[in-house]
């Protein structure tokens, strides 16, 4: 509706100015809002007042210039109004909003779907914890934000790859084969010195404890060097596998997953270090390889490589995101926490070093989680190895109502995530709200049929158009309204890459639709006021399934 009218008022003007009514052809950018006040139309535009340096005249007399120039070919304005200093507020036909219900029958599970992406490759990298413990519930708002976009991306029209990068080398892999070999020795009655840089979780017990089934003492006997490495990798894969796991439970599946070791293996860290080198980007100082990190607009320069020979995380991450844009990728989106904030200069620097455009690459930054019970904060400490995993928040509320939780808020503001609130089957839980009515709608057909009705025959029906024209009433409308802002939504929720957008705009549909269930009878005894209404809330229904699908929650036919 909105391409519609602003269709209108560009021929208004053009119009207008050919028969000399407007001194000048210049269009300037102006937005078409939908007024905050119901009073105050469907749409409103301040087109007249952009327009008034150019023409050299008061807005307010070119609002009327405009509006006698429109020409409702369609019959879609019911009536324009001039409001303050040059408004036009129009005011939409109601029979004008009907296509919108007829539409969504029509594209069914495609509606809202557009092609803003022309086929563009994006990859989508997230969560890509480092395989030292489980995953916890900041994880899992990573994981719903990162699977969700890629969703909406693909809706888009973009052609999307998920990727998990595995961080299965370095410093960190060894403290954890470290912290498994000390709790193994233990488990024979040898005394240990646990360290606290060493992983202290459970898990690190249990873990040692199947390596203790599997091999018996035979690590003790080995060199302590070859045994942290059998435990190292040992542990990571165990728990690797365990993180698979929780992520499939929470219905997130990744196309790749990606080994840093296996840069190493390729020799691919050792060629771009040589290859920076060569260009002047990589230099040396203090018996360390820095690189020029400041040249691309970070604050200082980075180590690649220290004075021992080792290299370092950043040295990796270069090779990592130079072989992704080798693969083809238009754009590279990386999903990473909050904590992570002071790492992107140095690595949009190692992007644009690598002959890529800062642009073909942006960084998601996911805010903490509060977890909480009934209002109160779940202690949890991560030094000490304690701490509430994702797959024990799904086992308790769902992946359901976690996913769509975690994507309430902007991923950019910090979560409040109240367990108890998110197992309750009430209005004040939000996944609930929004698939009730996906459910509700369900069993308003379950009824229909019980009291006889043929549904399909009256959905059918030749004169449905005869239905829709007695949908009028005021919270029809606004369903109505709310139903054509869908597709806008999806492409403004993929091109700011801001799932919560959807969510929100579900939660916002939900309440429109239970005031008008709460007001109004679906099923009467006026067989074409039946069918009418029927097909609206079917199509309240398809548009609830399809924005959380993109959300990757289920739509439930019973509640």
């Amino acid at each position: 509706m909105k391409h519609k009218i602003k269709a209108m008022i560009l021929q208004a003007m053009s119009d207008a100015y050919q028969k000399g009514a407007l001194t000048s052809s210049v269009c300037p950018d102006s937005e078409i809002g939908e007024p905050k006040i119901e009073a105050h139309g469907d749409f409103s535009s301040n087109i007249a007042m952009t327009m008034a340096s150019a023409q050299k005249t008061a807005p307010r007399k070119i609002a009327e210039i405009l509006v006698g120039h429109l020409n409702d070919a369609e019959h879609i304005l019911a009536k324009t109004e001039i409001a303050g200093p040059g408004f036009i507020n129009f005011f939409i036909n109601p029979a004008a909003w009907h296509p919108v219900v007829r539409e969504i029958h029509e594209k069914d599970r495609n509606y809202g779907a557009s092609n803003i992406g022309a086929g563009k490759k994006i990859q989508v990298e997230f969560v890509s914890s480092n395989p030292t413990g489980p995953l916890h519930v900041g994880h899992g708002r990573g994981a719903a934000v990162g699977d969700s976009l890629a969703n909406i991306l693909s809706f888009c029209g973009y052609e999307v790859q998920r990727e998990y990068y595995i961080n299965d080398s370095g410093r960190q892999i060894g403290t954890l084969g470290r912290s498994v070999f000390l709790r193994y020795k233990e488990l024979f009655g040898q005394s240990i010195q646990f360290p606290e840089d060493c992983y202290q979780g459970y898990y690190i017990r249990d873990i040692a404890a199947k390596i203790r089934n599997d091999k018996g003492e035979s690590l003790l006997t080995q060199n302590e060097a070859d045994a942290v490495f059998y435990c190292a990798r040992f542990a990571a894969d165990h728990i690797l596998a365990g993180m698979r796991g929780d992520l499939e439970t929470f219905g997130v599946f990744f196309d790749r997953w990606y080994s840093e070791q296996s840069l190493y293996d390729s020799g691919k860290v050792d060629a771009v270090i040589r290859d920076f080198r060569t260009r002047g980007i990589i230099y040396e100082k203090d018996g360390a390889l820095w690189f020029r990190t400041s040249d691309y607009g970070d604050e200082k320069d980075r180590v690649v490589v220290r004075a021992n020979g080792q290299t370092t995380y950043f040295a990796s991450d270069i090779a990592y995101h130079k072989e992704k844009f080798e693969r083809g990728f238009d754009r590279v989106i990386d999903v990473w926490g909050a904590d992570h904030h002071g790492y992107i200069p140095r690595m949009t620097a190692a992007v644009e070093a690598s002959g890529n455009k800062r642009e073909q690459f942006k960084v998601i930054l996911v805010y903490m989680v509060n977890l909480l019970r009934q209002g109160q904060p779940v202690a949890m400490s991560t030094r000490a190895g304690e701490f509430v995993t994702l797959q024990e928040v799904v086992n308790e509320v769902g992946a359901d109502a976690a996913r769509f939780i975690f994507l309430t808020r902007h991923y950019e503001s910090p979560l409040d995530f109240d367990l108890e609130l998110a197992k309750k089957k009430s209005n004040d839980n939000p996944v609930y709200y929004v698939q009730y009515v996906h459910a509700r709608i369900s069993s308003i057909m379950a009824k229909g049929s019980e009291k006889g009705m043929n549904m399909s025959e009256a959905l059918n029906a030749a004169d449905i158009s005869e239905g829709l024209a007695m949908i009028k009433e005021p919270e029809e409308m606004q369903l109505i309204r709310l139903l054509s802002r869908y597709p806008e939504t999806v492409e403004c929720s993929g091109e700011l890459m801001e799932p919560h957008r959807i969510t929100y705009y579900l939660m916002t549909l939900a309440s429109a639709f239970h005031t008008y269930y709460n007001r109004h009878k679906v099923l009467s005894d006026d067989p074409v006021l039946t069918a009418g209404r029927l097909y609206l809330v079917l199509a309240v229904q398809k548009v609830i399934r399809n924005g959380l699908g993109l959300l990757g929650v289920s739509a439930p036919e019973k509640m």
